[in-house]
């Protein structure tokens, strides 16, 4: 870097809100497995706490000697329905205990990984992890769950789609905020460093770091230079930008690899909003021509604005990987608030949005009397167009329990706040209770 790139960076960081969101280190615990699920949450602890011993006052030493804020510091495991097949028990929340023990221990923000991959159909270990979901994201408070139903090469497993509405319920009434740590995927990737969906692939090293560098302010700061340009300068502005945020994502990534001698994964660029002013994608989408997020040009906004992000960061590392483009939290983005207060950001806007962003519905909340085959349906709608579009999608609802349309929620911290959206009430039970599996697509026949 030239000393106008450092000068550059320094305002980025101290005024445009440029930040590491998340180091994450992977970690496999294949050979944590045992019959006796005692045994197997002590060998997972003992691992957790051997390899991720340092990853907190590592990152804290990068920060002070870069002086490049790192937020957040978490892990990401193998699924534990994997790990715990062998397991004479029927309920996995031990194993969540002891994740949550050791993330304690660790003094990291959250842990991934309590999860199932569940696209073609379940496996006894995959049933016992997701009806044990309710009860283990109740009692710890690190954990963070995933469930993949669906993906482009095996379609949709609608049993699954199924039994996630009622799961989600559950944990509703249980505790709110435990559905803000799950997530149902269709097209789940094995490298995401962000939570709540992170696990650590069967394909992944027995160690890795993935880091996910984050900057809407610095995207929304660069298009106040634009104003009256054309399309194709704003696309070059955000891809030139994102190509300066991946870099130095990247740094961080290979100091820390370097530093815990652990493999460098991936950099994941995704533009992660926060509830802070200034650090909003809607704000972005806003700069580009709209009027407010959420009225008719958002979706093509929308989707310019993840394409430049992409080329950017590419363009800028050899290993970019996890979802990679601009996620649409709405509890976690000050510009969608407010356009879901004001009526404009619909559900249906969202879905349509979620065609062309990086993941899917995300940090919504819904009436607490929503039906459980009402979430399902919600579910299989964002599940195909993940499968048919070859994309990860994903679903994070949070039925507000006691709460009503227009009524606001507050999850506290990074996951922000938000009012109960609308969604439409006719009984989509008849569908969801037919089960089975929706075929793979034309297109998944690629050999």
């Amino acid at each position: 870097m030239n000393s106008n790139e450092i000068l550059q960076t320094i305002e980025m960081i101290d005024q445009q809100h440029l930040d590491v969101r998340t180091v994450t280190m992977g970690i496999s615990l294949l050979d944590c497995a045992s019959g006796s699920t005692e045994i197997c949450a002590q060998k997972i602890y003992d691992k957790l706490c051997q390899k991720a011993e340092k990853l907190v006052p590592v990152c804290c030493e990068i920060e002070q000697e870069f002086g490049i804020p790192i937020v957040n510091k978490r892990v990401s495991v193998t699924p534990i329905a994997l790990v715990a097949a062998s397991c004479e028990g029927t309920d996995y929340t031990p194993l969540a205990r002891a994740l949550d023990r050791a993330a304690e221990t660790l003094g990291i923000n959250f842990i991934g990984g309590f999860s199932a991959l569940a696209q073609k159909g379940f496996t006894e270990s995959d049933l016992r992890l997701v009806r044990s979901i309710p009860r283990a994201l109740t009692e710890t408070n690190l954990v963070c769950a995933s469930v993949n139903v669906g993906s482009t090469r095996t379609g949709i497993n609608m049993d699954a789609v199924q039994l996630m509405g009622q799961i989600i319920c559950e944990t509703a009434k249980r505790n709110p905020v435990g559905c803000a740590k799950l997530v149902v995927f269709c097209n789940a990737v094995e490298d995401n460093p962000f939570m709540a969906g992170a696990f650590h692939g069967v394909g992944e090293p027995d160690c890795v770091i993935n880091v996910g560098v984050s900057g809407p302010g610095v995207v929304a700061h660069a298009l106040k230079s634009c104003k009256g340009e054309r399309i194709d300068v704003v696309a070059e502005t955000i891809k030139r930008t994102a190509f300066k945020i991946t870099r130095m994502g990247q740094l961080v990534a290979r100091e820390a690899s370097h530093r815990l001698n652990v493999p460098f994964g991936v950099v994941d660029l995704s533009l992660a909003p926060t509830p802070a002013v200034g650090d909003s994608v809607a704000e972005i989408l806003e700069l580009i021509g709209l009027e407010r997020c959420g009225i008719h040009g958002t979706t093509a906004a929308l989707a310019l604005l993840n394409d430049a992000v992409k080329k950017g960061g590419i363009m800028a590392s050899s290993h970019v990987g996890g979802l990679s483009g601009a996620f649409i939290p709405v509890s976690e983005d000050a510009g969608m608030i407010r356009a879901a207060e004001e009526g404009v950001l619909t559900f249906d806007k969202l879905e349509a949005m979620t065609c062309v962003c990086s993941v899917g519905l995300d940090m919504i909340a819904v009436p607490g009397d929503t039906r459980a085959e009402t979430i399902s349906a919600i579910i299989a709608d964002e599940a195909a167009i993940g499968m048919i579009n070859s994309k990860t999608t994903a679903v994070r609802l949070i039925p507000a329990v006691g709460k009503n349309v227009g009524d606001r929620v507050d999850f506290g911290g990074l996951l922000g706040s938000a009012p109960v959206m609308p969604i439409h009430t006719g009984s989509a039970a008849e569908f969801i209770a037919r089960g089975g599996r929706i075929p793979a697509p034309l297109q998944s026949l690629k050999n």
